[in-house]
């Protein structure tokens, strides 16, 4: 996990939110608790070995979601010449990784994309990720490639000269 650690994830959406998207279905959801726990990497010897390894299901499923994330954003990066991973991160890139793995987690779920803040928020980003790769949107202050000037790709074009040593043959 590059873009994004597990304390973030844990701060938002939450061990509550997460233990229930990512818990296999057909399996009692992991307790917050115990989903807190896991996700800060905490002493879980307070819980029974089978709820703990339920949370360590849940807790796979979230990082290959994570993983799927970070990919997509390497993959928008990648088309404007980013050096990847992006080292330091910028904040607009964490809640970018976070809004598309937590997408990925809720994606099975029923309910309306036109007014659902998760789908809302995953289209955002796709969105920005977008104008990123084509040169019109920044990742701020932290940007590598703004704030390298070896990096910046500056291209002068004109029009054809309209004397050139032809056409001034014919004076």
């Amino acid at each position: 996990m590059q873009y994004i650690s597990l304390d973030d994830l844990a701060e938002r959406p939450g061990a509550r939110e997460l233990a229930q998207v990512a818990t296999k279905e057909g399996v009692r959801a992991v307790a917050t608790d115990l989903m807190e726990a896991t996700l800060r990497g905490a002493d879980r010897s307070a819980w029974a070995a089978d709820l703990v390894a339920v949370a360590d299901d849940a807790l796979q499923r979230i990082q290959d979601a994570v993983t799927e994330a970070e990919s997509l954003i390497d993959g928008y990066l990648a088309k404007r010449s980013y050096p990847l991973p992006l080292s330091p991160v910028p904040k607009l890139v964490t809640g970018w990784a976070r809004d598309i793995a937590r997408y990925l987690l809720h994606k099975d779920r029923g309910g309306k994309e036109d007014s659902d803040p998760i789908v809302r928020n995953y289209k955002d980003a796709l969105k920005f990720l977008g104008l990123v790769a084509e040169g019109k949107f920044s990742l701020g202050a932290e940007d590598p490639i703004t704030s390298n000037p070896n990096q910046l790709d500056v291209r002068f074009e004109s029009a054809p000269s309209v004397f050139d040593r032809t056409s001034r043959r014919a004076y």
